[in-house]
């Protein structure tokens, strides 16, 4: 499969088959990284622009919403990727919006400790943009647009992202970019 056949089997909208696990940056007391749960609604509207939805929760059914994180971008193709025929080195650049809606008093409060400057107070339930913003929660910089050097395969009707690193690195530099393919999102009928 071309990069252009990508592109065009990639128009329209994708969803999490169910609640996925990732490793956090975060530990537990013993050391051991604590997982993070969460769903994906993907847009690809043709000319490299993208819509992500990434819905957090706090347990692995998906029954208790912690956060909403909202992205909009565009997506910078950089090459074929090795691991599978057809894979496309993709990095997604947040260059739209970001916007952080904490769905439970609990997240709220903690943003209001630790993500107050520049904001109005958080509230369960309202959406803040963060686009643009230092927001030490997700390691955002101020003037800086979050980006992600991840992959990209399209296999029938299953979109495939890298699989988060094991011990928890982010793909924020070229070296991180994953190797491997996780959980696929299905093309929403």
């Amino acid at each position: 499969m071309t990069l252009e056949d990508t592109k065009r089997i990639l128009v329209g909208e994708w969803v999490s088959l169910t609640p996925e696990v990732r490793p956090s940056a975060t530990r537990n007391p013993d050391g051991t990284l604590k997982p993070f749960y969460l769903s994906r609604e993907f847009k690809y509207r043709g000319d490299d622009r993208f819509e992500l939805t990434i819905s957090n929760w706090a347990d692995p059914y998906g029954k208790v919403a912690v956060a909403r994180i909202d992205l909009r971008g565009h997506i910078e193709w950089v090459g074929e990727h090795p691991i599978a025929s057809g894979a496309q080195k993709a990095n997604f650049i947040a260059d739209e919006a970001y916007e952080v809606t904490p769905m439970i008093a609990g997240f709220a409060d903690l943003l209001n400790k630790v993500a107050s400057a520049g904001f109005a107070p958080w509230q369960a339930g309202q959406r803040q943009s963060v686009f643009g913003k230092t927001f030490a929660p997700f390691g955002l910089a101020e003037g800086r647009n979050f980006m992600e050097y991840d992959l990209i395969y399209v296999q029938g009707d299953y979109l495939f992202w890298g699989a988060r690193n094991v011990d928890g690195r982010g793909f924020d530099t070229e070296q991180n970019r994953p190797t491997n393919l996780q959980i696929p999102l299905r093309r929403k009928p």
